[in-house]
């Protein structure tokens, strides 16, 4: 008998209809608050070797319905190698087709990152002489949202703030964040030693705790949009970003990244603070040869694709990178990813995916090798 689950860390599907394999009904359940949308995760069981064609039957009413043209969902049978199956949206309906070759088969918008895999990384760290974990932040249903303070000098005089899953649907977030840590922390290299020599950092692989947990696309457990927190967050409804941005503000920051995944476009990409009230040259210079950086050192990066830069005096304030450019006045940007195929660099079998996320991570260590005796 065919069964779909999603009652697990981040799945997300209500099945309608599972009683014929040649048209299944499923729908993606909203994120606290009823406005966003998007993220699916599931498990089908007893249809192995069986031709299944699966219909999101809401899809039409997604948050970001530009975002499933091109798209192909992902899936696996082992829940570490995850590829592209074929996909069609078409009338508000997307529809995966597919003939699973296992008795258990998982299908997800891009490849998950739990939370008990985040405990192991976190786990990792704190064996390190260089790092302390900073638990004292919790999320609403008082999740613990860890920082990772890395450096091998307590006389640092630079800080560096790297964050992620503010909107906990952007998995890819989490694992670009997991080759970050793993090759600044757990692995001996120049790059790392050279970093941690130079300057202390403050990474948060988990903004959001909750909302990923839950299976949510933007919101934490009160149904807040935490990157639209920042300019006057509250303990009540975004005590993550409350408390975050207490702490930075007593360490202070000299370079600002915020991780993120973009539904529609099909590139990696970074969103600068144009548009900031108080921009200046050195701020825009220091924005621009990051960029420039992360393009020279990957063939997945680029800098022709992305956001309309903000008119001047104009940027949103309530956005991560926009307040922490405005208030410290340092280069403060937000790192986008596809959760399509990345255009650049095409791949037919896993698109832009889990392990090219993490490789990203380690080119942004190498990118901000670039420029920081500049901060």
């Amino acid at each position: 008998m065919m069964e779909i689950l999603s009652n697990f860390d981040s799945g997300n599907i209500v099945c309608k209809s599972n009683k014929d394999p040649s048209n299944i009904i499923l729908e993606i359940s909203p994120d606290k608050g009823g406005k966003f949308f998007q993220w699916f995760y599931y498990r089908l069981s007893g249809a192995k070797d069986i031709d299944v064609t699966m219909r999101i039957i809401n899809a039409g009413e997604a948050s970001y319905t530009q975002g499933w043209l091109g798209y192909q969902a992902l899936t696996t049978f082992d829940r570490k190698e995850w590829t592209r199956v074929k996909t069609e949206y078409h009338d508000g309906i997307l529809t995966i087709n597919h003939k699973p070759n296992s008795d258990l088969q998982w299908y997800a918008y891009f490849a998950p990152y739990s939370l008990e895999r985040l405990n192991d990384l976190i786990a990792k760290c704190q064996q390190s002489e260089f790092v302390e974990i900073n638990s004292n932040c919790l999320s609403v249903e008082k999740r613990s949202i860890d920082i990772i303070k890395a450096g091998s000098s307590q006389n640092n005089d630079l800080v560096c703030w790297i964050i992620a899953r503010q909107h906990p649907g952007e998995s890819m977030a989490s694992w670009l964040m997991e080759g970050l840590i793993k090759k600044l922390i757990l692995e001996k290299n120049t790059l790392a030693k050279r970093l941690l020599d130079s300057a202390t950092f403050y990474l948060v692989p988990n903004m959001n705790p909750d909302g990923s947990f839950h299976g949510f696309l933007r919101t934490n457990a009160k149904g807040v949009n935490l990157n639209r927190e920042w300019e006057t967050p509250s303990l009540s409804d975004s005590p993550e970003v409350y408390n975050v941005r207490e702490l930075m503000k007593r360490t202070g920051c000299n370079f600002f990244l915020d991780i993120h995944g973009d539904e529609a476009l099909p590139y990696n990409f970074i969103a600068g603070p144009d548009g900031v009230p108080s921009i200046n040259q050195k701020q825009i210079s220091l924005v621009r040869k990051f960029e420039k950086a992360l393009c020279d050192l990957s063939i997945e990066f680029q800098d022709q694709y992305g956001y309309p830069k903000n008119q001047p005096g104009k940027a949103n304030l309530k956005i991560a990178g926009n307040w922490v450019a405005e208030y410290f006045g340092c280069p403060a940007m937000t790192l986008e990813q596809p959760f399509k195929d990345n255009a650049k660099n095409p791949d037919s079998i896993y698109g832009w995916s889990l392990g090219k996320s993490s490789k990203l991570g380690i080119t942004v260590l190498e990118a901000l090798d670039k420029i920081i005796p500049d901060l």
